[in-house]
């Protein structure tokens, strides 16, 4: 007879548990027949022990299981796309209106600020009126009219890993590769998907600093979610520094619709979207292959398309009409502005993009605790980047702020963060390697 215990006792000892004993103990993680004791004592063991490619597989499958999976019967494939999480990481409202205008159907389950990193449903709550919370009829209604939505995850999808997060996250097991690959597919595999694109970040703004750790999370994510039946493939890209030029909620929308409606095209944003892009639309069979399908989002986002699809979503989840003709009257501003004056004359050497994330967390762009309300007009914008020539006393970037006195600290906190020197250094490359 299956039980908790002996489960636990099988990982700690180095072993690895059946397929069924793995999708029993993610039923009782949902069901509350596995007490918070138990689900420590099971997290502890796998972030000491590991479950093998077999058993993260087969958590992975019955966590997914344990809540509703959804399907669906549209005439395209159904695709997705996962970042594990940036500084500036606005890549999903390019990338989910772009695969939509190319004949993909795209429900993409999104989730908010983690740590110094953003996150996109706190994005899109920067326009007025915007809901990300959707009922499955709801949801169902969008994707057959628009394509695309971009939504929270409700209490029905994999609610053993909403319980087993909230352990991890309070007994020091969330670095595990095996819990956090579980964590992120059951909500994405949950969604009914056939192929999903995955942005591995790697360096100073990423959870994963190095290219070694960021290439065993794309190794396990890629070979988890192919085991668990979904065509998948991983980009790593370069984190060392901000995506876009903005950190913070409605800063990183106006990048957003700059970049879609071509009036000041942020590069690295494109690229990404779409070397993306392609990925996706090849493993959903919208292209031969990833050049195509590359070929085909730079279309779509070259006509208006993708801008058109992006002002219908907003539209379709109680958005402006208006949004993508009228966005820069549409958002927030902060009612605090300041220069980041630079101390020194140089060439930027290294920028540390976590201290930039903690610096729109306590101007109010994140949450220092559960249920801290977030404030979208503050951040930074106009940051510099590697490799950049600055004089002392020119800005580094600007402060969004709600007061003075937490502009002025943020002030410091950036002039901290950027590390200037005589020395020229060679902008590393976006995309670093490719896992599939």
């Amino acid at each position: 007879m299956t039980d908790a215990r002996s489960i636990i006792a099988l990982i700690r000892d180095g072993g690895t548990p059946a397929p069924a004993d793995l999708g029993w103990f993610a039923a009782g993680l949902a069901s509350g027949a596995v007490t918070d004791a138990q689900a420590g004592a099971f997290a502890m063991a796998v972030l000491l022990k590991g479950l093998g490619e077999e058993g993260r597989v087969a958590l992975t499958r019955g966590m997914r299981d344990s809540g509703r999976v959804l399907e669906w019967d549209l005439p395209g494939p159904v695709i997705d796309k996962h970042s594990t999480g940036g500084i500036g990481d606005c890549v999903s409202l390019l990338l989910a209106p772009a695969l939509a205008a190319c004949g993909a159907y795209v429900p993409m389950i999104s989730g908010r600020g983690l740590g110094h990193t953003g996150g996109t449903l706190d994005k899109l709550e920067s326009i007025p009126g915007f809901r990300t919370g959707l009922g499955e009829d709801q949801l169902r209604t969008q994707m057959r009219e628009v394509g695309c939505a971009i939504v929270s995850a409700s209490a029905e999808i994999a609610p053993a890993d909403r319980r087993l997060y909230a352990i991890r996250d309070v007994t020091g097991t969330v670095e595990s590769i095996d819990l956090i690959t579980a964590s992120i597919l059951s909500k994405k595999l949950a969604a009914g998907l056939e192929a999903l694109v995955l942005d591995v970040k790697c360096g100073s703004g990423a959870f994963m600093k190095t290219l070694d750790d960021a290439r065993a999370l794309a190794q396990a994510l890629v070979s988890t979610a192919q085991g668990a039946g979904c065509m998948t493939a991983a980009l790593i890209t370069d984190m060392s520094q901000p995506l876009a030029t903005a950190a913070g909620n409605a800063l990183e929308v106006i990048e957003v619709m700059e970049t879609l409606t071509g009036t000041s095209v942020n590069a690295a944003l494109w690229d990404i979207t779409v070397a993306l892009g392609g990925e996706a639309l090849a493993l959903g069979g919208l292209a031969a292959d990833a050049a195509d399908g590359a070929g085909r989002i730079q279309q779509a986002l070259e006509s208006g398309a993708a801008a058109d699809w992006f002002g219908r979503m907003v539209a379709a989840q109680g958005g402006p009409a208006d949004f993508v003709d009228r966005w820069p009257d549409r958002l927030p501003s902060a009612a605090v502005t300041r220069e980041i004056p630079c101390l020194n004359s140089g060439l930027v050497q290294a920028i540390d993009g976590q201290a930039l994330g903690h610096v729109v967390v306590h101007l109010g762009g994140g949450r220092l605790r559960e249920g801290d309300r977030v404030n979208p007009s503050v951040g930074l914008s106009d940051l510099a980047g590697l490799g950049e020539e600055i004089e002392a006393g020119v800005p580094l970037g600007m402060v969004h702020a709600a007061t003075a006195e937490q502009a002025e600290a943020a002030v410091r906190a950036v002039q901290a963060a950027y590390r200037l020197g005589p020395e020229a250094v060679d902008e590393p490359s976006l995309i670093l390697e490719r896992i599939a």
